[in-house]
């Protein structure tokens, strides 16, 4: 497995420490009574395994879900919404480490109850170990055949909400530098293991304790695909998501990963969302102003992609030196670096490798350490409001990523 060019993780970054086991709390104690010979004779309860307290009816893989789920508490609840009730949670063997228990709820709608972005989630965080990426302590199923997450506690609530808070949180070009750092290299770890997120934004990137940023929520992830395969253009929450997704294509890299890796830099320097639509066709719009509008001479073959229509009137793609005035905050090569991420044409984006090796993290400001980053009011219930979503949507209220039709006049899209 490759090292970032930007993080030299500890020796068990990628392999966790392997959990300690100790006797169940739970267990039964056995009694003793004197047999025949007067050597104590251990009694066991009927149907119970004198080992592990359990019952004997409970097959192999069924004593170990047990086992695994009695190594938590469940405390009061943070979080609940369609998909997920999310509790604070301890562990017994250490009641001083909290954790996250994210219980996704059986869904109705398909057959062996378990929803395919739950069972992402699980694949690919049970893969994945790098400090830039929440951690998978543990899972179980519940009783209901509910499917338990046990993930690190993540007390600073999210990326989104610090952003947003302009009354009583500040923070610099030094800062937004640490914050992509942290995000690269998550984003880098992820394709340099063939896997794309497909759902980055601010409200994704948890904040621990110590002030490490981490990439959560992977149920809309998947592995690459081998070539010729086709994957699904509906994914990606719709302020950032890329135009080849948006005309349709359903063929693509890890570039669509990168496009909203640069929009999140976006935000963070504007402290607002940079493309904020209501449908796709606006988002469309958008684009074409803020960026450049897609055609065979900056991007050859988009004329191709099944669902390309862009508004009549073409506008340049902007050139370097237009973005200064509105995100010169980050310097020349800060702002060279977020235009090479909004490449129109996907084969012309920086990759998650590149990012690490430009320039501009070499430039002062250096990025501030972590434990000095501004961290907000966060609390445990912005937590469990994060963990709680189903993949793809911001609340439960606010599907971004619905999909609309594209049949509307560009015209009227303001």
């Amino acid at each position: 497995m490759a090292v970032s060019p930007l993080i030299v993780p500890p020796a068990d970054a990628l392999h966790p420490h392997p959990q300690k086991t100790a006797p169940s709390p739970l267990k039964r104690q056995t009694s003793a009574v004197p047999s025949s010979n007067g050597t104590p004779a251990l009694v066991r309860p009927p149907g119970q395994d004198i080992q592990t307290g359990l019952s004997m009816s409970l097959d192999r893989v069924e004593q170990m879900n047990e086992q695994e789920k009695r190594k938590y508490i469940k405390d009061r609840k943070l979080g609940e919404g369609t998909y997920a009730i999310v509790y604070l949670g301890r562990s017994r063997q250490d009641s001083t480490q909290h954790v996250a228990i994210k219980k996704i709820k059986k869904q109705k709608e398909f057959r062996d109850g378990m929803a395919p972005d739950a069972v992402r989630e699980l694949k690919y965080l049970q893969e994945l170990h790098h400090p830039n990426i929440i951690n998978l302590i543990s899972a179980f199923s519940s009783k209901d055949q509910n499917l338990n997450l046990v993930l690190e506690f993540l007390p600073y609530g999210d990326l989104e909400a610090l952003i947003r808070d302009v009354t009583h949180v500040r923070y610099g070009a030094a800062d937004i530098k640490a914050w992509m750092g942290m995000l690269s290299r998550a984003i880098w770890f992820c394709h340099e293991n063939r896997v794309l997120h497909r759902d980055i934004k601010p409200n994704n990137l948890l904040i621990a304790a110590d002030g490490e940023v981490k990439l959560a929520d992977f149920g809309l992830a998947r592995s690459f695909a081998e070539p010729g395969h086709r994957m699904t253009a509906n994914v990606i929450t719709r302020w950032y998501r890329p135009p080849e997704l948006l005309f349709g294509a359903r063929h693509y890299s890890g570039a669509v990963d990168i496009w909203a890796v640069g929009l999140v830099f976006a935000e963070l320097i504007i402290r607002a969302p940079f493309l904020p639509a209501e449908n796709e066709v606006e988002q469309i719009s958008l684009i074409c102003k803020q960026i450049g509008t897609p055609t065979e001479e900056n991007w050859p073959g988009v004329t191709k992609l099944k669902e390309y229509i862009v508004p009549s009137e073409v506008t340049p793609v902007w050139e370097r030196s237009a973005y200064m005035g509105r995100f010169g905050a980050v310097g020349v090569d800060g702002v060279d670096l977020l235009v090479r991420t909004l490449a129109l044409d996907p084969r012309k984006r920086i990759t998650a490798h590149e990012i690490l090796e430009h320039k501009w993290w070499r430039m002062d400001p250096k990025p501030t350490r972590k434990e000095d980053l501004p961290r907000g009011g966060g609390s445990e219930e912005k937590m469990g409001s994060d963990l709680k979503r189903r993949p793809g949507l911001d609340d439960e209220s606010n599907p971004r990523g619905a999909k609309v039709a594209r049949k509307l006049d560009f015209g009227a899209a303001k």
